[in-house]
């Protein structure tokens, strides 16, 4: 279960506009930060010509390495942490470029500024750099 991955995820139960039901999602921690068995994700759901004016959507073609069926956009205004049982299947793992634009997604939605991302690193590790 490491950042960058493609997991089916059960987020049952949920409350109110949360994202409901199994779904796959992208694992976004650092895979060296906390010590609980947690893991935190961007939920994806199915790509919609609209998201292109959404600066939180990231949008994800599917391929041989991530698995998914059809073109998907990880929407990271829906990021939450849930216990490690919550996830039922590796699906598979998205590139470094995918997860650079989620950062920068996730830069947008909590309002951190990133000053720099490197472009040298290995494909499991994708350390956000901030000010």
């Amino acid at each position: 279960m490491k950042q960058g991955e493609v997991w089916l995820i059960d987020l049952e139960p949920t409350r109110g506009s949360e994202i409901k039901k199994t779904r796959p999602c992208i694992i976004v921690n650092d895979n060296d930060l906390g010590t609980l068995p947690l893991k935190s994700y961007c939920s994806l759901t199915d790509w919609k010509d609209r998201y292109l004016m959404a600066s939180w959507m990231v949008k994800i073609a599917s391929n041989a390495d991530n698995n998914l069926t059809k073109g998907s956009a990880a929407d990271c205004f829906q990021i939450r942490s849930v216990a490690e049982e919550r996830l039922i299947k590796r699906l598979g793992i998205v590139g470094f470029e995918v997860m650079e634009k989620i950062q920068i997604a996730l830069s947008f939605v909590l309002n951190i500024k990133l000053t720099f991302i490197t472009t040298n690193l290995h494909l499991h590790s994708f350390p956000l750099f901030f000010a």
